[in-house]
């Protein structure tokens, strides 16, 4: 096949132990006032909300507080927060956390100088190219926010969970400290590392692929096969948790350019109506798909398994099955809360809000056929 592609990606990855204390001569250079942006807990616990408060503090940058952010971000807290920003005349927007916290960061910086409905932005009714300068730490290595341009938030009135898409919301630096992950709960961590390895599986067999993406997400998928269960398991310091945290970034990276496929086309409305952890509506979506979709690309789906310990691309999903017991992941959608009766509204809207991510699967399903495969992984 013939090779034709772009690739485009201005992040500025800062990657190291330690290089979370460079956030306050980093964020100088876009702001003098930054509006902190974390969830409710664990960035202060952890310690690293203060230390980088501290370091924006020292540096002579004014911070405003913005904690209330949780799984899943609605829209409305993001719009609470840009209201909060413009009332502090805030500049730039520092953003402390996992994949959530990220997310609406990015929607905040954008709303802070745009005016309308957000969700007219994320259906592409309207556009922008402006927010506020980010810069991003996070503290888990799952969603790879860090690493593109893309901010996932859910709709409270209509259960949409979709994507705010724009190249003004890529960070202006993103600070990538893998002792900031560390302090992880082991079930964080198994959901987080999971949805980074889906991320990387999902954009390496994406029907618009290409050589980078191929590359690099290639290269995740063995960092985090050779490395999450030994970390889950506490067998491995702190080189684990870099090879982890290296291949969530990753993740994030390939999905800005190759994006994502059907286990996350089907997982957005799970969490949508349900608000459940992200990662756990991945196992419990993602081997049903993989056994549906191996045919469109086995070789690719050989080399997934190969990184597994798998010959074939038919023990993809069986090695994908066997990591889910390793580190206690397994689940149903039953598990979930998810009732037969929710199948048709998950079809329909995974459709609405999910048609790139159903046409990049390597086999393209009708509204009918993920219906099934939703039954089947209840």
């Amino acid at each position: 096949m013939e090779n034709k592609f772009q690739y485009y990606l201005p992040v500025n990855i800062i990657f190291g132990s330690g290089k979370i204390n460079s956030v306050g001569d980093i964020s100088r250079t876009y702001g003098s006032k930054a509006l902190i942006v974390t969830g409710g807990n664990s960035a202060k616990k952890s310690g690293v909300y203060d230390c980088v408060k501290n370091c924006l503090v020292s540096v002579g940058i004014d911070t405003v507080l913005f904690d209330k952010v949780t799984q899943n971000p609605l829209t409305t807290t993001a719009v609470e927060g840009a209201a909060m920003a413009k009332e502090h005349n805030c500049n730039v927007v520092v953003a402390v956390g996992g994949g959530s916290v990220m997310d609406c960061a990015k929607a905040i910086a954008f709303l802070a100088i745009n005016d309308g409905d957000i969700n007219d932005y994320i259906f592409n009714i309207r556009n922008s190219d402006k927010a506020l300068p980010l810069i991003l730490i996070p503290t888990t290595c799952g969603t790879g926010s860090e690493g593109n341009g893309f901010a996932v938030l859910t709709n409270p009135e209509t259960g949409d969970k979709k994507s705010l898409r724009c190249n003004a919301i890529i960070a202006k630096a993103s600070i990538i400290d893998p002792e900031c992950m560390m302090t992880m709960p082991k079930n964080v961590l198994a959901s987080v590392g999971f949805d980074a390895l889906c991320h990387n599986i999902e954009a390496y067999t994406s029907m618009i692929a290409q050589p980078f993406t191929d590359a690099l997400s290639l290269y995740a998928i063995s960092l985090i096969a050779n490395n999450l269960t030994d970390v889950y398991n506490g067998k491995i310091e702190k080189s684990g948790w870099e090879k982890l945290t290296l291949a969530s970034t990753i993740g994030g990276m390939v999905i800005n350019t190759a994006g994502v496929t059907l286990a996350h086309g089907m997982e957005h409305p799970v969490s949508g109506l349900r608000n459940i952890v992200h990662g756990q509506g991945l196992a419990a979506l993602t081997p049903a798909i993989i056994e549906a979709s191996y045919k469109g690309n086995e070789n690719k789906f050989k080399n997934i398994a190969k990184c597994f310990g798998g010959t074939c691309a038919e023990d993809c999903a069986k090695v994908i099955r066997n990591l889910l017991c390793e580190i206690d992941l397994t689940r149903t959608l039953s598990d979930l809360g998810i009732k037969e009766n929710d199948i048709p509204w998950l079809a329909e809207n995974c459709i609405k809000v999910s048609a790139a991510s159903v046409k990049n699967n390597p086999v393209v399903f009708t509204q009918g056929e993920i219906a099934e495969l939703y039954g089947r992984c209840l």
